[in-house]
């Protein structure tokens, strides 16, 4: 995929190319990251490579769809927004949205939805938004754009892949693939099974020692507590808080990471 005009962000540029060249883009995908970290960018190179008629790399950018959505016209990709400035985008027009989205697109093979804000919509909207993932047209695709996307509930989450973008100017890739690792493993803990959370549990075993497993714990903690705050599983995120504390407090002493996760996976499954 041609992506050049995303700044910085290489490891995940990577990724979608592989991505794309391979089984083909997903149908959803979450786009988070502060201001200027190029969320809109990507969600208009995502959306020109998905409508994108050339037989080489897409996007080329030349192609009649590729133009059209760079100029921001193209009939088959939708902007939602909120209804006014600084509001969410509100249920009712995730509903027009789901109901628009039965209609075939005009140009292409795919009808894309980019929804600025994601993360502020309330539960109602993401509910919502949630049946449309879950049951919407095979055409159609959606981009939704987040400062963080711990603001989604887990179950939108767990429809769409994530792509977190590094913040404008930043060399440390590490902070996006570990932003990634702390939302898996706060996915598996909410949800999962003891297998499933045994195999995101490896996660921990990260190649950057012990600075870089603290700052993974912390991040965790803080992706749980956040999720824990808006609702969801509490129970089980409040007990996956409080694990992870006592994680930290191994990991300074030194305790290896499979040891921290045979502790993680055996005490979230402990009399719950």
């Amino acid at each position: 995929m041609d992506l050049s005009a995303l700044r910085g962000n290489e490891r995940l540029k990577d990724q979608l190319s592989r991505q794309e060249r391979g089984r083909g883009l997903s149908h959803a995908y979450i786009i988070s990251g502060p201001a200027g970290s190029g969320r809109h960018t990507l969600a208009r190179l995502l959306a020109a490579a998905m409508v994108c008629t050339s037989r080489g790399e897409r996007p080329c950018g030349q192609c009649g769809p590729c133009l059209k959505v760079l100029r921001g016209i193209h009939p088959d990709v939708a902007i939602i927004s909120g209804p006014d400035k600084g509001k969410p985008i509100a249920v009712d027009q995730v509903r027009a949205m789901r109901a628009d989205a039965y209609i075939r697109p005009n140009e292409g093979e795919r009808k894309i939805y980019i929804l600025e804000g994601a993360g502020q919509m309330n539960a109602s909207a993401q509910n919502a938004m949630l049946k449309l993932l879950e049951e919407g047209p095979r055409y159609a695709s959606f981009l939704l754009l987040a400062d963080s996307a711990g603001g989604l509930l887990q179950t939108v989450r767990s429809r769409c892949e994530e792509l977190a973008l590094l913040p404008a100017g930043s060399g440390e890739e590490p902070e996006g693939e570990r932003s990634l690792l702390a939302g898996r493993l706060a996915d598996a803990l909410e949800g999962a099974g003891e297998l499933e959370l045994l195999e995101a549990a490896m996660a921990l075993d990260t190649k950057g020692g012990r600075e870089e497993l603290l700052a993974l714990l912390s991040a965790l903690e803080t992706e749980l507590s956040a999720r824990a705050v808006r609702g969801g599983n509490r129970r089980r995120l409040l007990r996956a808080a409080e694990l992870v504390k006592k994680l930290q407090g191994g990991a300074r002493l030194n305790v290896n990471a499979g040891q921290l996760s045979g502790w993680l996976c055996a005490g979230m499954f402990e009399d719950l």
